[in-house]
């Protein structure tokens, strides 16, 4: 028995480990690219892996002709911003969905999951007109504006909510506290996971975030690190070792949120069921 389980453990993380590795592949791959000539990245010689001559100049290149610094601040005040608000309105939501009783409770939460199931491309077009009319394209708020509320959001700490004990409240009524002293300062506390996980998927949504960038936000001030690198690529040719360049100098700000907050991440998604 104990050798039976030993094989069976041993094949477990020999899966565990051909996963790893086909999930990293991609990203080894972009690094390697990011140092090779145009030749070397077009190449179709499948041994051709590791270049032959490491070339640092395509990091500069990609520099030069993106600015990195106003990239990084449009999409670093568009992933804050946009959590602030989805977590806020979102925690507030999922609280009076989950705890209080009021009439039409089910029935609105039902559009919010009905909300979820809708692609996200057919609010594009209304939310671009709602931004125009209002004259704020190519600005910061235009980014952030459908982020603002999060039918995940709702959904996600409702969960969280649901999960807290009755008696809860129930001391808190009797200490004399109302719905949001209740609220505030005894049940939001109490999910401060599902709060981080929220705020880690909304940094992630926002920050894959391509089409709407590249349709609310024409200039180059106020583009984001998404839409830029979808810019970078000709419509006749692409220089591979320069996209892959800007790409890895756009990357490593979400792998260092997610080697941060990896704990929070991973119980965010156990605890609520969702998924990527």
């Amino acid at each position: 028995m104990k050798r039976k389980k030993n094989v069976s453990k041993m094949f477990m993380n020999l899966f565990l480990l051909l996963g790893v590795i086909i999930m990293i592949l991609p990203f080894v791959w972009m690094v390697l690219t990011s140092f090779k000539s145009v030749t070397e990245s077009t190449s179709m010689n499948p041994f051709v892996i590791f270049p032959s001559e490491w070339k640092i100049d395509n990091y500069f290149e990609a520099i030069r002709q993106n600015n990195f610094i106003v990239l990084y601040f449009n999409t670093l005040a568009m992933i804050i911003l946009r959590i602030v608000f989805s977590v806020g309105f979102s925690a507030m939501a999922a609280y009076a969905f989950a705890r209080l009783k009021f009439p039409g409770r089910d029935f609105l939460f039902g559009i919010v999951l009905f909300q979820m199931m809708i692609p996200v491309q057919l609010f594009i077009i209304p939310q671009y007109l709602i931004v125009d009319k209002i004259g704020m394209r190519n600005t910061i708020f235009a980014l952030v504006f459908p982020g603002i509320v999060s039918a995940f959001g709702t959904f996600l700490l409702r969960q969280f909510f649901m999960g807290l004990p009755k008696e809860l409240e129930e001391s808190a009524r009797l200490d004399g506290c109302n719905i949001g002293q209740t609220f505030l300062k005894v049940m939001l506390p109490l999910t401060k996971s599902g709060l981080v996980a929220l705020g880690i998927f909304t940094a992630l949504f926002a920050f894959k975030d391509l089409m709407w960038p590249l349709i609310v936000n024409s200039s180059s001030n106020s583009a984001t690190l998404s839409s830029a690198l979808a810019k970078i690529q000709s419509a006749y040719s692409v220089n591979y070792p320069q996209l892959m360049a800007a790409s890895v100098l756009a990357i490593w700000p979400m792998l260092a949120i997610y080697i941060v907050f990896q704990k929070q991440f991973i119980e965010g998604i156990a605890t609520s069921g969702g998924k990527l």
